[in-house]
């Protein structure tokens, strides 16, 4: 079955598709910091890869699926100490998230599935609300794959796991497949590992990036990441997306 881009869309064509049945798929990321090697737009990336991964599943299983431009402005607080980072209110995630869901069962749409890799907690909060209200207001329903909660996690390999996973070897390798151009190569292999679990440090109530022990904005070890990883973390990534949505229909 077809995988549609919105933008790239007529409003006509729109109108004509099998709306009921169509799956719809929204990349959320960030504008936020990402070590001295990665583009601020990173989350973007990998939450465009992981739409895209699965929305070729979904449609290999038979369904129509519509992409929608990435959202690449969330709450960010963890980064807001650096510059170039962009942060809003979790509040007004949540007032987007359920704004778009009634725009698009308006429409008729079947499903929002959001693909989604950014872990700033508030944001992860705003997400999860959104889930709530959308289905309290009888919305069509908004499927999100937490990627910090099982079984997801779990999928990602041994870094994810650890929590010291920002801008470390699970997100390099990714944007080293998608826009290796953008990589800051000669810095990133010269990175040291940083071990610090950002997990941890906010299970302990850190609030920022550098309190968790992440000085420079980055957590894992990026030198160790590959082209050939990334590929595979995205066929992950957007498995997981596709199970969830196949889950809920």
């Amino acid at each position: 079955m077809p995988i549609h881009e919105l933008a790239q869309l007529t409003w006509e064509e729109v109108r004509d598709l099998e709306r009921g049945q169509t799956i719809v798929v929204l990349p959320v990321g960030a504008i936020e910091a990402h070590g001295p090697h990665l583009p601020l737009d990173s989350d973007v990336v990998i939450a465009t890869a992981m739409a895209r991964s699965g929305a070729e599943q979904l449609a290999a299983r038979g369904h129509t699926v519509l992409v929608l431009p990435a959202l690449a402005y969330t709450a960010a607080s963890f980064g807001a100490a650096f510059h170039g980072t962009l942060s809003i209110s979790g509040i007004t995630v949540t007032a987007v998230m359920v704004d778009l869901a009634r725009s698009l069962s308006q429409q008729g749409f079947r499903l929002l599935a959001l693909a989604n890799a950014h872990l700033d907690p508030e944001h992860l909060t705003a997400l999860s609300d959104a889930v709530k209200l959308a289905r309290a207001d009888r919305l069509l329903p908004i499927v999100f794959p937490d990627l910090t909660r099982k079984p997801w996690g779990a999928r990602l390999g041994d870094e994810f796991r650890s929590g010291a996973c920002h801008a470390g070897q699970f997100e390099s390798s990714i944007v080293l497949k998608e826009r290796p151009r953008d990589v800051r190569e000669q810095i990133r292999i010269g990175l040291t590992p940083n071990p610090s679990s950002l997990s941890q440090a906010i299970k302990a109530g850190k609030r920022t990036f550098t309190d968790a022990g992440g000085p420079r904005a980055y957590f894992g070890n990026p030198a160790a990441a590959s082209a050939d990883e990334g590929s595979q973390l995205i066929d992950a990534l957007g498995s997981i997306l596709a199970e969830a949505v196949l889950a809920e229909i």
